[in-house]
């Protein structure tokens, strides 16, 4: 899969990226885990630099026993004083000064690696004391332990376990109790291990791997440990100790399964924002807000593979392809929606700088009608040119306006003049107007026509008044002759043979039905009839009422 420049680096498994699965651990058991036969020289050797220095001169020298060749696993050690007690045991109590002993010879001792062939004594060695093994800090314990040991005459000390006996090492020239001592010891530190493994197994939350990395190392540990102690018993703890390892384990699954769908959710969430992005149609989208917008949710994929569980390659994979193509389809969209702007913009700069000429050669125009017209031409030429890039637009507008203004002040300038020179017509023509409005209400319509053609003549020739003033003195005017006009209209209506001829024909018509209800109202009379009385009345009543608006009509039509 071909990857864009900003695409984050899909983590393998093991890779440097992922935070380890095992923590580091610093506590007693990983130092008593890694104690080698080196270190126990170490603390053999060490008593004589710890002890006080009125202790040391009191030191007998002593030699040390000899290593047997044919165990290759155990070295040969001074037991180390009290005070040297492993970090996981308690202090033993100060052992009691040895008795002097001869100078010893040195021995090789072996190191972790292997063992280091050692020498045999000569013939005649010098009788040797060895250094006393300090008792165990619990004796109880230890004593119990000691119980699954022994040591033949040779110095031989042997392991008592469920498949037979077994030697553990040798410890010649020394007590039994001394001999065992130190095999004691070591099975005590194995067991201080298991049992610190079983508080932190059920105190703590290890990870899965130190889990079982524990277990291997102990496992191994208590194979064939040069250790004298109950190791079936501590073997058969160990393997208790596998079942609850198992139900971690499991549970650690369960959670990174969890995890793992949370972050399939995670991802599948952030995959799915950025195709809602590229899928909104161009003409409505923000580019600035959803380009942010993607820029975060790239940062989020990134944070999120970072940190967060592993997932598998085809699912990671599947997942950036969809995000990847997201953010490539709104690349996309956005480039090409900016070039046709680019392109529009352009356009615009063109016809605008050609309506911009054309004002700037208009505005020294004195032909002000003519002018003002092209000029509103123009101007709605403007507004279907489009938008230009703002700065060249904010450029273009500026000169237009510029010229659009200079036009208009010189032809404000022009109207200013000319309103002065007309103030002397506007008195005329006002002066006119109130003989005109004299003439209302009409009394003599053939007066009042006869006037009002007189006062128009003057009216024209009075000439032209202030622009401010002209609506308003000729629809004053107006009115006056509108009203002479409706006038005359009235008096034509009336005077109309068709329109009298009408009214006539009509009252006709009323005064006979009227004769004919009043003698339907005598005979309803006669006869007592309530509801026909009351019948004939209103029909009476209401015919009478329309012959008097006839015969009004018909005397105005005379008149």
């Amino acid at each position: 899969m071909t990857q864009t420049p900003d695409q984050p680096t899909v983590p393998d498994e093991g890779s440097a990226g992922q935070a380890p699965d095992e923590p580091t651990v610093a506590d007693e058991a990983v130092v008593a885990e890694t104690a080698t036969p080196e270190h126990e020289t170490a603390e053999a050797e060490a008593p004589a630099a710890q002890e006080p220095a009125t202790e040391v001169a009191d030191e007998p020298v002593v030699d040390e026993p000899v290593v047997d060749e044919a165990v290759v696993d155990e070295p040969v050690v001074d037991e180390p004083a009290a005070d040297e007690a492993p970090a996981d045991e308690a202090p033993a109590a100060p052992a009691p000064t040895p008795a002097p002993a001869p100078t010893p010879r040195p021995v090789p001792r072996p190191r972790p690696g292997g063992a280091i062939p050692v020498p045999h004594p000569p013939a005649t060695p010098a009788p040797a004391a060895s250094a006393p093994v300090p008792p165990p800090a619990d004796a109880a314990e230890a004593a119990l332990a000691a119980t699954f040991g022994s040591v033949d005459d040779e110095g031989n000390v042997s392991v008592r376990e469920a498949a037979g006996e077994r030697v553990v090492g040798q410890f010649p020239g020394a007590t039994q109790q001394e001999a065992l001592g130190l095999y004691v010891r070591r099975f005590l530190d194995l067991q201080a291990k298991v049992t610190l493994f079983e508080a932190r197994l059920s105190a703590t939350d290890l990870s899965v791997k130190e889990i079982d990395q524990t277990l291997a190392r102990l496992t191994t540990e208590l194979t064939e440990p040069a250790a004298v102690g109950d190791l079936d018993g501590l073997r058969g703890r160990l393997d208790a100790l596998r079942a609850v390892a198992a139900e971690r384990r499991v549970a650690a699954e369960a959670e990174r399964v969890a995890a793992r769908a949370a972050a399939v959710e995670s991802r599948t969430a952030i995959v799915e924002a950025a195709e809602k992005i590229a899928e909104t149609e161009p003409s409505r989208i923000q580019w600035r807000p959803a380009g942010e917008q993607l820029r975060l949710l790239l940062d989020q994929w990134k944070d999120a593979q970072r940190n967060g569980p592993r997932l598998d390659r085809p699912t990671e994979e599947s997942l950036w392809k969809r995000f990847s193509h997201a953010r490539t389809t709104f690349d996309r969209e956005r480039r090409h929606f900016f070039a046709e702007l680019e392109q529009r913009n352009s356009s615009a700069k063109a016809a605008k700088e050609k309506l911009v000429a054309d004002a700037e050669r208009l505005q020294h125009s004195t032909d002000w009608g003519a002018t003002a017209g092209a000029f509103r031409d123009l101007m709605a030429q403007w507004k279907l040119a489009g938008r230009a890039s703002r700065s060249d637009d904010d450029a273009l507008w500026a000169r237009f306006r510029a010229a659009q203004d200079a036009f208009f002040a010189s032809r404000d300038a022009q109207n200013a003049a000319t309103d002065e020179e007309y103030r002397a017509n506007l008195e005329v023509k006002e002066a006119l107007l109130v003989e005109a409005e004299a003439l209302v209400p009409i009394k003599d319509l053939s007066a009042a026509k006869q006037a009002i053609r007189g006062i128009q003549d003057r009216w024209e020739a009075a000439g032209k008044v202030p622009r401010a003033d002209v609506q308003r003195v000729e629809a004053r005017l107006r009115a006056v002759e509108t009203t002479i006009r409706d006038s005359e209209q009235a008096q034509w209506t009336r005077s109309n043979p068709e329109t009298r001829a009408r009214a006539e024909g009509a009252a006709a018509q009323l005064e006979q039905a009227i004769a004919g209800l009043e003698a339907d109202l005598e005979k309803a009379k006669t006869a007592g009839d309530k509801r026909k009385i009351a019948d004939a009345q209103a029909a009476l009543d209401a015919r009478r009422s329309w012959l008097e608006q006839v015969q009004r009509a018909a005397s105005d039509a005379r008149g």
